[in-house]
């Protein structure tokens, strides 16, 4: 039986539950990071790297999950994995990762694999590819709104039945936070002026 870490809020973790978990695996749940004697990996749902442990990034090779969407990890140990966990991205079968040592990659795909998902590696970029996509759909909302054109409730309903996401944009800004997309959209920005935030999103993001 694997013994799996996961440091997430106590929402978060009702979540979780609700989703249905393997029955076939341990876990361990904190709500900040701590040692977990004989564990097969961790998983931070909440991006807490300010209090990790020491050995978790000098000693440990025990992979070690981040949810961290909007910039890549600066130098990471090894064992690092970041991954793409904002609502409605969790859920799916597939989970976007990055990690650059081949060992941890193959753990990591074996840990995985007990939650029901497949690793797909993509580069190592701000937002992966999934929430550079769903972020720029939040921003056109928001800028289709401030214009005027439609109420938060029709487009939701029509992004819904036009693309069969799970969640309409406006949905998916009050799961993910309208601060997090705001922080993303505006890394994006520096490269392409196209991702700057909409007014009405950045005035969100404030309240």
């Amino acid at each position: 039986m694997m013994t799996i870490g996961i440091i997430a809020t106590a929402a978060l973790r009702e979540t979780l539950e609700n989703q249905g978990l393997p029955a076939d695996i341990r876990i361990e749940w904190m709500d900040q990071p701590r040692p977990v004697t004989g564990a097969d990996a961790i998983i931070d749902f909440v991006n807490r790297q300010d209090m990790y442990p020491a050995e978790w990034i000098t000693e440990s090779s025990t992979p070690l999950f981040i949810n961290q969407v909007d910039e890549a990890i600066e130098h990471p140990p090894a064992q690092f994995i970041r991954f793409n966990g904002w609502p409605g991205c969790w859920e799916r079968p597939v989970l976007e990762a990055t990690c650059a040592v081949a060992d941890i990659k193959m753990k990591a795909e074996l840990v995985m694999a007990n939650f029901g998902k497949k690793i797909s590696w993509v580069n190592d970029i701000p937002g992966f590819l999934t929430a550079r996509v769903v972020a720029g759909i939040i921003n056109e909302a928001y800028i289709t709104l401030g214009e005027g054109v439609s109420t938060k409730e029709a487009i939701d309903t029509a992004m819904k039945l036009g693309t069969n996401y799970p969640y309409g944009p406006f949905e998916w800004t009050e799961k993910i936070g309208a601060a997090r997309i705001v922080k993303l959209l505006t890394r994006l920005a520096k490269e392409r002026p196209r991702y700057q935030p909409a007014t009405l999103l950045l005035k969100e993001a404030e309240n």
